[in-house]
């Protein structure tokens, strides 16, 4: 298959970006992707930044040989799922997604005005969040 002008220009502004993509949502506001790779049982970067009621679709690279999860919450969510209340969560919840060893996954979370100045998110397989697995999305204009 030969590539498509659209597919080199697409890959070149990956490129230029860091991999980082302003996609248009309906509405005409700007929803940003961001890519994070679980390497080594923990999260590359560590710490995002994310403006107040904005729309983040977020790219999930596992590169471990293991599965692990991503879940964005506040201290509740991440305790319900630390403690094992929710393990059957995956697929529709906004946040909260399980990519599999060596694969892809992504997952979109709206980032709410006037809510928390910071949210974690994590792995709660058994024993990622106690060895470290855990990153912030820091809430905040500029």
């Amino acid at each position: 298959m030969r590539p498509r002008p659209w597919h080199l220009a697409a890959v070149a502004l990956l490129t230029l970006t860091g991999g980082t993509v302003l996609l248009r949502a309906a509405g005409g506001e700007a929803a940003r992707t961001v890519e994070v790779t679980m390497h080594h049982s923990r999260f590359q970067p560590a710490v995002v930044r994310v403006a107040p009621g904005s729309t983040v679709r977020f790219l999930l690279r596992n590169t471990d040989p293991i599965d692990h999860e991503f879940i964005l919450g506040d201290e509740a969510v991440q305790r319900r799922h630390e403690q094992g209340r929710e393990r059957e969560h995956h697929g529709q919840v906004p946040g909260e997604v399980s990519v599999a060893a060596g694969r892809e996954a992504t997952t979109t979370y709206t980032f709410r005005a006037g809510g928390p100045a910071t949210l974690e998110f994590a792995c709660h397989l058994p024993g990622h969040y106690a060895y470290g697995m855990r990153g912030v999305a820091l809430v905040s204009r500029g």
